[in-house]
């Protein structure tokens, strides 16, 4: 496709700095879950690994409780003072968070304040993630030229790719220089201190956006309270948009940030070979996130999004099986990278959709409240979910299940809200 090479050069630095923030904005959420198993030892210690792991995972999963009420309070500060604020200062919350977990010591250091600190930390992460991706993916909605906006989108989710490699990689290396007890001991902290490092930036390419003109040329910004009760009067397309996202946001934390631990503790793989394939896992998302964005352009949301939800259905459950029964490095990768496809290719289309879904004048808030009651309830605990399927099926291709789940919530969210198929993009929701 021609999308990128017709693309303004003024618009493609614009997606550049606002994607920048947002791919170094969630390096710094992504860590916690990629490096679980070092956490699980420093600040969650237990006889039993499995109890360990899964109080590492409860704490991951917490954050994301806090999701729900950071897009009602920053998301209404979004559409009431503007994009471009809003988005510093749900940075600032960020860095508290990041701040917090990189500099908090062990549990044999200074006992249950190290797992409480660690806690606070992740509930200051979520309750500012609950807004980024919405007020990201608004803000490029907003300043997408006409019949692009699947295209410019899908670059929220797609920067988020870049941030999954970067921590991949960075992972990978870390195993690559250092001893298992370095690790364990240390080094797992490092990109921690990296992700502190590179706060200054983030603040440096969020102060040089503009704000967006559809929202300047708004005569009327609702109050808190009109906003509450729009969403209130909204609460069918809000349930329904957070039905649409179930299926995004657990396949993309199944595929990327429990990836790494189902390859070294279910697997038995090493920790190199779980990183490495997480890295082209996000380099596959990467790829395919634009393209089929740009392909929703074409033909509409609803094709991708009701293809990907039934592929989804009836594959996820057998190629992790298929895993499961022959495990290696190339079928890992080979089964990660089909997931990718699913996931990237129904991504592309949601994220769009529930921008186009949303009422204008609380776009930012419905957008962020809609996506994170799914990343709250389900998504966010997929490596809970995943790690206790296991456990009481002994089926270690459990976590399928929980993806074909998703996608079934997917598929009946798509047929409520599209009964009657938009023929190209712009997607007319049926209240």
């Amino acid at each position: 496709m021609s999308t990128v090479n017709s693309v303004p050069a003024s618009r493609m630095a614009t997606v550049f700095r606002v994607t920048s923030g947002n791919f170094l904005e969630m390096f710094d959420f992504f860590l916690y879950g990629f490096y679980a198993t070092y956490l699980s030892k420093a600040f969650f210690p237990a006889h039993n690994e499995y109890i360990s792991l899964m109080m590492t995972f409860v704490t991951f999963g917490a954050g994301f409780l806090m999701r729900p009420l950071g897009a009602v309070i920053l998301g209404s500060y979004i559409d009431r003072i503007g994009r471009r604020k809003g988005l510093i200062v749900t940075l600032g919350i960020m860095a508290c968070g990041t701040v917090l977990i990189a500099f908090v010591p062990s549990y044999n250091t200074i006992g249950i304040l190290a797992p409480i600190l660690v806690l606070t930390g992740r509930l200051l992460q979520g309750f500012s993630a609950g807004v980024e991706l919405g007020g990201v993916s608004v803000y490029l909605a907003e300043m997408a030229t006409p019949g692009r906006k699947g295209f410019y989108v899908s670059w929220q989710s797609a920067s988020q790719q870049v941030a999954i490699m970067f921590a991949a990689m960075l992972g990978f290396l870390l195993n690559q220089w250092l001893a298992p007890a370095q690790l364990d001991a240390w080094g797992w902290r490092i990109p921690f201190f990296i992700g502190c490092s590179i706060i200054p930036f983030l603040f440096i390419i969020r102060r040089s956006l503009q704000e967006t003109e559809e929202f300047l040329a708004k005569k009327h910004h609702p109050s808190f309270g009109e906003i509450l009760r729009s969403i209130a009067d909204n609460w069918r397309i809000v349930l329904l948009g957070m039905m649409l996202v179930v299926m995004t946001t657990v396949s993309f934390y199944l595929i990327t940030v429990y990836a790494p631990t189902f390859g070294k503790s279910v697997l038995k793989l090493n920790a190199r070979d779980s990183l490495l394939v997480t890295f082209c896992v996000g380099l596959s998302n990467f790829f395919w996130l634009p393209v089929m964005g740009a392909l929703s352009d074409r033909i509409g949301r609803w094709p991708l999004l009701v293809a990907f939800t039934v592929l989804s259905i009836f594959t996820a459950h057998p190629v992790l099986s298929w895993l499961v029964a022959h495990p290696s490095f190339g079928n890992m990768l080979i089964a990660e990278l089909w997931l990718s496809f699913l996931y990237a290719s129904y991504n592309s289309a949601t994220i769009v959709a529930l921008t186009e879904v949303m009422p204008a004048h609380v776009r930012t808030v419905g957008f962020s409240l809609a996506y994170s009651l799914a990343t709250a309830i389900f998504g966010g605990f997929t490596p809970v979910v995943s790690t206790w399927l296991i456990e009481v099926t002994g089926d270690k291709a459990a976590p399928g299940y929980w993806m074909s789940m998703a996608a079934a919530c997917g598929l009946l969210a798509t047929l409520l809200l599209f009964r009657k198929r938009p023929a190209r993009q712009g997607a007319r929701v049926v209240a």
